[in-house]
């Protein structure tokens, strides 16, 4: 054995010698074999695969140089030497694995060593009286106790194997204190070994336990490089918007050269909101003309008014007229969960306007952000605060934000905080409020022009069928009229579509109509009430038109419209309308009789006893005094101020307001239940006409009411739309 071992050792030291000239590899590779040799011994499998295993990856400069050696020690070995070889290219791929696992058996041998027991526990099982037979024999040489105990691994020395050493698994019933003095006394070497020392065990469990912190910070890091998908910003995608690590940086949206398709000319209706904004531009465009006389161009402007006026519209306007960079944002996008994350993006973004400056920022529903401090319930030093308190450093601190314009936009501008309303801050507070008459018009104008109208169709009339219309509102109304043109087939919009729309929008959906029968006249002489009690009322508002047709939850609807749009109404108007709410119930109880009074009148009551507490705790229109008994904080945004104010007011005071606000609903239901009775002539016959037709317009209306009474002058209007 030891003469073949040495033999293979000197002809792999002489491959490794004659290619030794070739680098470092020979060489290292015949140090390998001048160890086989020195030590005389001949490696057995392990060694064997270990060579296979260099052979495998050095085989290009190695192959060759061992068949020729082997020629020195005859042709026996040479044939052997290149069967070795061929063998080596035929299963190249299969060895390597072999050598793989070798490798990582001899780095973790406590692995290795639960690998060669399990085989040898799997393979060969004692059982417990043999054991002890064995034992009292003498033939146990070791024992290794696993499992507190109960599993031995034992070495034992098997006469039916030749006396050689066999590992065995015994199934133990527990350690008593006999079996370890009979260890002692037959001097068996055992040892205890618990779950500690199991080396793959531990590898196992570390690797569970940092399994999901893995995968889950490798799926964010996927996924953050999957939605950047090779943009721009830092490598690896961490710098776009949608990076998680970026959420401190603003979200507003940057443009260079804004390109809103919305110039000045496409806003109409709130001229002076308008002018002032064209001044910021102008300032912007030509800022010498101002400068030189000493002004500074505004820091703020702050657009006030109810929803769909335009605010927003305007500041598109601005974006597409300055010609500057433009930063927009919500309110909303500032405040987050976490801490501190509102106040890094308002940095951020003022970082970025002064790099662009001037520019103008363009901040919409800026309530969100900009509440009134310490109103909240439970403290004031939230997140949202302390976003608003860096917007109040960056808008007008220390540094100043020079070249920066700051547009707000809000409808809820009671509760913004004192501190962002100052000048230096918002110099200016423009009230963008529902267009007038001639505003309805300009905005109709702008929205009509890719429509197309037949001749009979008015603007004029339509925006004085509109009172109270924003601007968004006579948009939608002219997309409708055009849908339902285009419903009903037709080529242009007509006024019937016009005042469809206009029902459509304030009353609802057109419901089922109702079948002859007591409910339809009931109906009638309901709506009849209402316009005979109105069109007899001095100071009420002239009828448009009495229908029969359901819209939303009414059965019927009596349209009134304002001959122009008043600025201030006077006690005898409210009156008048309080009496014409009610003549509907007046007519009821009149004509049908107390018992037969019907739940149709509840929006009506509603209505009746609103403006009846406005006459008294409002306006002051009655005899609790010439003064608001309302508290203005009452109708404010802080949930604590509006539960004081119910508390602030004496019993006295409280029953004086219910009793003139009793005083005057009575009041105008006795004058409508008189209108009632001294016309009921003339109600049956309108009725009776109104049943059969189901829409009558105001002028056939009053037509056929100033036949049997004089109808007072200030409730004929002048110019009226009628449809």
């Amino acid at each position: 054995m030891g003469d073949r071992s040495g033999r293979e050792g000197t002809l792999f030291c002489a491959a490794m010698d004659s290619r030794a000239g070739e680098g470092g590899v020979g060489r290292a590779c015949g140090c390998v074999a001048d160890a086989c040799v020195c030590g005389g011994v001949y490696v057995s499998r392990v060694s064997r695969v270990l060579t296979r295993w260099v052979v495998f990856f050095f085989f290009a400069r190695v192959g060759d140089a061992l068949v020729c050696a082997a020629a020195k020690f005859g042709a026996e070995h040479q044939a052997e030497v290149r069967q070795v070889v061929e063998s080596i290219e035929n299963s190249g791929r299969r060895d390597a694995l072999k050598g793989a696992l070798m490798a990582a058996a001899t780095m973790m041998p406590g692995l290795a060593m639960k690998a060669n027991a399990a085989d040898d526990v799997a393979s060969s099982r004692m059982s417990y009286s043999r054991f002890l037979e064995y034992l009292d024999m003498g033939r146990v040489k070791k024992v290794d106790l696993y499992e507190n105990g109960t599993i031995a691994i034992v070495e034992a020395v098997s006469p039916e194997l030749g006396n050689r050493i066999q590992r065995v698994r015994v199934q133990l019933p527990g350690t008593s204190s006999e079996l370890l003095k009979k260890f002692r006394e037959k001097n068996v070497d055992f040892a205890a070994h618990n779950n500690t020392e199991d080396n793959g065990q531990v590898f196992l469990n570390l690797l569970g336990n940092l399994a999901f912190p893995l995968l889950l910070v490798g799926g964010l890091f996927l996924l953050t490089r999957r939605q950047q998908g090779g943009g721009g910003g830092m490598p690896g995608g961490m710098g776009g918007p949608n990076n998680p690590m970026a959420f401190g940086k603003s979200k507003a949206k940057f443009q260079m050269e804004p390109n809103t398709g919305v110039t000045f000319d496409d806003v109409a209706g709130v001229n002076e909101a308008k002018n002032d904004f064209m001044e910021i531009v102008e300032f912007l465009k030509r800022p010498e003309r101002f400068t030189a006389v000493g002004a500074k161009i505004p820091k703020g402007c702050l657009l006030v008014g109810p929803p769909g006026t335009g605010k927003t519209l305007l500041a598109k306007a601005i974006a597409g007229e300055a010609g500057v960079p433009f930063f927009s944002i919500s309110g909303s996008e500032f405040v987050e969960m976490f801490v501190g994350v509102g106040a890094s993006r308002v940095r951020d973004l003022f970082k970025k306007a002064k790099e662009n400056a001037p520019c103008i920022i363009f901040v919409d529903e800026i309530d969100a952000v900009g509440r009134s401090r310490g109103t909240g319930v439970g403290g004031g030093n939230d997140e949202r605060e302390q976003t608003l308190n860096q917007l109040l450093t960056e808008m007008d601190g220390f540094e100043g934000n020079t070249g920066i314009i700051v547009i707000a936009a809000t409808n809820r501008a009671d509760i913004l905080d004192p501190a962002l309303l100052r000048p230096g801050r918002f110099d200016r507070q423009v009230m963008v409020d529902v267009p007038d008459l001639a505003g309805r018009i300009e905005i109709l104008g702008v929205h009509a022009k890719n429509k197309r109208f037949e001749e009979e169709v008015d603007l004029e009339m339509i925006a004085k069928r509109t009172p109270g219309f924003s601007g968004a509102d006579l948009s939608n109304l002219l997309n409708e009229a055009a849908i339902l043109c285009g419903r009903r087939g037709k080529t242009a919009i007509s006024l019937s579509e016009v005042d469809d729309s206009v029902d459509r929008i304030v009353a609802g959906m057109e419901g089922t109509r109702l079948s002859d029968g007591k409910a339809k006249s009931l109906v009638a002489y309901h709506e009849v009430g209402h316009a005979i009690c109105g069109t007899l009322t001095p100071g009420h508002d002239p009828v448009q038109k009495v229908t029969l047709i359901p819209r939303g939850q009414a059965k019927g609807l009596t349209w009134f419209i304002p001959g122009e749009d008043p600025s201030l109404i006077s006690k005898q108007q409210i009156f008048a309308r309080v009496v014409g709410a009610l003549g509907g119930r007046a007519a009821e109880e009149v004509i049908f009789g107390e018992a037969e009074v019907t739940t149709g009148a509840s929006s009506d009551l509603s209505q009746v006893a609103s403006m009846a507490k406005q006459m008294v705790t409002t306006f002051g229109m009655s005899d609790v005094g010439p003064w608001a008994t309302d508290d203005g904080s009452a109708s404010g945004g802080d949930m604590i101020m509006r539960m004081m104010a119910r508390n602030s007011m004496s019993e006295k005071l409280a029953n004086d307001i219910d009793v003139a606000t009793k005083r005057i609903a009575d009041e105008a239901y006795e004058v409508a239940v008189k209108q009632i009775r001294d016309n009921r002539e003339v109600i049956d016959v309108i009725t009776e006409e109104l049943l059969e037709v189901e829409t009558m317009t105001g002028e056939r209306f009053r037509e056929i009411l100033s036949q049997y009474v004089k109808i007072p002058e200030e409730n004929i209007p002048r110019e009226i739309a009628m449809v």
